[in-house]
């Protein structure tokens, strides 16, 4: 389940919109993590993520860095995420 810290004042779909392309990593039920832009989702808890990288262990753990595989687009079923995080503070800036 997601739980999120919300201002008194937002409405989820204001909450939603003001993740829109931002990185945003998602943790898998099957230990896999997938990093990428926060594109849209849907009613059923299914995310799209732009220029997507998966990592079978999560960044930062173990003595060695993981290459990523790149995805590029991905739809990540809504009943595999185990947690969500939004890099709120990183702006990212299409061309």
């Amino acid at each position: 389940m997601l739980q999120v810290q919300m201002c008194g004042a937002c409405t989820g779909k204001e909450l939603l919109q003001s993740w829109l392309n931002k990185s945003m990593k998602i943790k898998m039920t099957d230990g896999r993590t997938l990093i990428g832009l926060f594109l849209c989702t849907d009613k059923d808890r299914n995310v799209i993520l732009g220029s997507c990288e998966e990592y079978l262990k999560p960044p930062g753990e173990g003595g060695k860095k993981e290459e990523p595989r790149i995805l590029g687009l991905a739809m990540v079923p809504g009943h595999h995420i185990v947690s969500i995080q939004v890099d709120a503070l990183r702006d990212v800036k299409l061309l």
